[in-house]
């Protein structure tokens, strides 16, 4: 993953693919719930 990637990330301006959400949470030892905050 690059740099790029990770600072869209955490600014809110990239919608990250499944694949690269789970990605990341596997490299944090996370699951998807703790990574992301999903709204009703």
């Amino acid at each position: 993953m690059r740099r790029e990637t990770i600072v869209f990330l955490e600014g809110g301006k990239y919608n990250p693919s499944l694949k690269l959400a789970h990605d990341v949470a596997r490299a944090l030892h996370a699951s998807l719930d703790e990574l992301f905050i999903f709204e009703d």
